[in-house]
């Protein structure tokens, strides 16, 4: 089953070639800016079933992460959605912003990392797994 989705401006759209079978919420603090909000929700997807259908993303590079290393934060130029990010470590993967699906009534979290720096007014599901830093 493919997934659709886009930024807000409908300058940048994709398609997925399956449903993500991982999906996350980061509480870093570099997610909480980027999202400009108290967490990103994120959905692992392989590289080869993710496609641009229209636009073409621009790249920040964030080197100052907690971690120390780097993510590339992808995002539209036109109206600053962010897309999705990708990790040295995970070559094979991206880490698209769920926001941006088109259909969300399937998200669910299967976990919670960095929750070390995690808004103290948020609430975690019990039973999801969370863990202080990255693993």
């Amino acid at each position: 089953m493919s997934e659709t989705g886009g930024c807000l401006c409908g300058a940048i759209k994709y398609e997925l070639a399956n449903t993500p079978a991982m999906t996350g919420v980061c509480h870093c603090k570099n997610c909480q800016r980027q999202a400009g909000s108290a967490f990103s929700t994120l959905a692992g997807v392989p590289k080869n079933e993710f496609k641009l259908t229209a636009g073409e993303p621009k790249l920040y590079v964030d080197g100052d992460t907690k971690s120390g290393n780097q993510v590339e934060r992808w995002f539209c130029g036109n109206c600053g959605s962010p897309i999705y990010s990708a990790l040295g470590s995970q070559p094979d993967n991206l880490f698209l912003k769920t926001g941006t699906m088109d259909d969300t009534s399937a998200f669910k979290p299967q976990f919670h990392v960095w929750c070390d720096t995690k808004q103290n007014w948020v609430d975690l599901q019990e039973g999801v797994p969370q863990m202080a830093t990255q693993s």
